[in-house]
């Protein structure tokens, strides 16, 4: 079967040598198609659309609503987008949302602010003052340690709860920020299991796809009642 991709920056040298040698391809032509493979592989006309139309607390996608969204695996953002002002609104807006008294989370991942990109927010538990902190195209490269069942829940399945199977271990590498080079390390304990949860919905997974049982928080239900968690009408 014939392989089709689309264009990349790497091409444009290829693509210019191509142009320039076909006969009525103007010089604006060639301007025109360089811009737009500078556009490729960037943040799409959608995501734009999210990051600027959304307040500081964004809309969490939820199930069943928001399956499109929440079971579609996520793309990576890559080191030529990391210092972009989108991703610095992604980042500035998903920790809001993840912190607000109305979500109170202890992670969230891009694709519950409606963003299918490899970017999540994780509280590190196994640090001094247990920071907030944000990865960029995050893996789990490999588990270990002793199988854990414990209590969940996500900001995307309310008000349900569950009790899942997760690795103690995990070894994550992710884009360092500054270098744009990956970065590696191991996590133990309940920021393992974050990392866990919040790199499966990268995958397009929801702890409920792997828990032992399910079963409802009446005190999130309830808790529910008091905020507004209705999606924008721009949405």
């Amino acid at each position: 079967m014939l392989s089709i991709r689309p264009a990349r920056i790497a091409d444009l040298p290829r693509i210019m040598t191509v142009l320039e040698a076909a006969k009525g391809i103007s010089k604006i032509s060639i301007v025109l198609l360089l811009c737009l493979a500078g556009c490729y592989s960037g943040w799409t006309p959608r995501e734009r659309q999210i990051l600027s139309a959304s307040d500081s607390l964004m809309y969490v996608t939820v199930l069943q609503a928001d399956s499109a969204i929440l079971r579609t695996p996520s793309a990576e953002i890559g080191a030529r987008l990391l210092r972009s002002g989108e991703l610095a609104t992604l980042k500035a807006k998903m920790r809001h949302t993840v912190m607000d008294p109305s979500q109170d989370g202890v992670g969230i991942a891009a694709p519950q602010v409606g963003i299918n990109r490899r970017a999540i927010w994780v509280q590190r538990f196994d640090k001094p003052g247990e920071p907030f902190e944000f990865y960029v195209d995050v893996r789990i490269d490999s588990t270990g340690g002793e199988i854990l069942h414990g209590p969940e829940g996500c900001l995307s399945v309310p008000p349900m709860r569950g009790i899942v199977p997760r690795h103690g271990i995990v070894h994550v590498s992710y884009l360092n920020p500054d270098s744009g080079d990956r970065a590696s390390e191991t996590v133990e304990g309940y920021t393992a299991i974050i990392f866990q949860h919040e790199c499966d919905h990268l995958g397009g997974i929801l702890y409920i796809d792997r828990a032992d049982s399910i079963f409802v928080s009446e005190a999130w239900a309830a808790e529910r009642e008091v905020y507004n968690y209705d999606r924008p009408e721009w949405w």
